[in-house]
């Protein structure tokens, strides 16, 4: 019936199948994808901003923390949905014809490298045009992206780091079941639920991260770079290990044995 879900056999043969397309595609095309998703990426940062601004003076801390995660799945939507590159679940999709044996670590390291860099770049543009623009129209207080810069950066090396696995984990799980799904709307559902919780748990995202960080040096009165360059790391480090390991790994595992 088409409101069954697929089984896993046929969830690795379709994750395989739309991975070695991303490989077969031009690298300027994967690089322009990924920059897009860069750039999506960011609404999250918009609407989490806007709700910060509203509501800072009129709630308690955890009842703004719960309003402010909402926020956080808005992005998402719209990069995966519009099936834009982005690199916490290319660290799953791209490493199962890896593990296949069908390419090499050489083209799995240049396909991250391109996707990564991308979502990065596009990050930091989108993070350079809101936290102007932002402040400029007074929807969005300089105090939210210190704010966000903040939380991403006060905890130690290697919490960031599990905090990022744990992100990584979920959005290998969520590139799983949204191939899992037959309709838009459970997609829909599907990204909200686990990117609420990614926000809600304030767990690291690189790419998320990026746009945050960025606007924490533009709006903190204390940035640190060395900080900051050093959380976007293990964040990218944890997001790999959640997602290549915790998700493609063990899953291919499952179904091969």
């Amino acid at each position: 019936m088409a409101d069954q879900p697929k089984e896993s056999e046929e969830v690795l043969k379709e994750q395989y199948t739309s991975s070695i397309m991303e490989y077969r595609r031009s690298m300027p095309g994967l690089f322009l994808s990924a920059l897009t998703a860069g750039l999506e990426i960011g609404f999250s940062i918009v609407l989490m901003g806007l709700f910060y601004t509203t509501f800072v003076e009129d709630v308690e801390k955890d009842v703004l923390h719960l309003i402010i995660s909402l926020g956080y799945p808005l992005g998402f939507i719209f990069v995966i949905i519009g099936k834009s590159q982005l690199f916490t679940e290319q660290t799953s999709l791209a490493v199962v014809p890896f593990l296949k044996g069908v390419v090499n670590f050489k083209e799995l390291m240049k396909l991250w490298a391109v996707v990564l860099s991308g979502n990065i770049f596009g990050g930091i543009l989108f993070a350079l045009f809101i936290s102007w623009i932002g402040p400029e129209r007074g929807i969005i207080s300089p105090e939210a992206f210190a704010e966000f810069a903040d939380a991403l950066t006060l905890p130690h090396w290697y919490i960031i780091l599990g905090s990022a696995i744990l992100a990584g984990w979920m959005m290998g799980l969520l590139g799983w079941l949204i191939t899992t799904a037959q309709e838009t709307i459970s997609r829909v559902f599907m990204i909200v639920l686990v990117t609420f919780v990614i926000g809600y748990g304030k767990l690291h995202h690189c790419i998320v991260g990026t746009v945050e960080l960025v606007g924490g040096l533009v709006h903190a009165e204390d940035a640190n770079l060395a900080l900051y360059g050093s959380t976007l790391l293990f964040s990218i480090i944890g997001n790999i290990i959640g997602g290549a390991f915790f998700v493609a790994g063990l899953k291919y595992s499952i179904n091969e044995l």
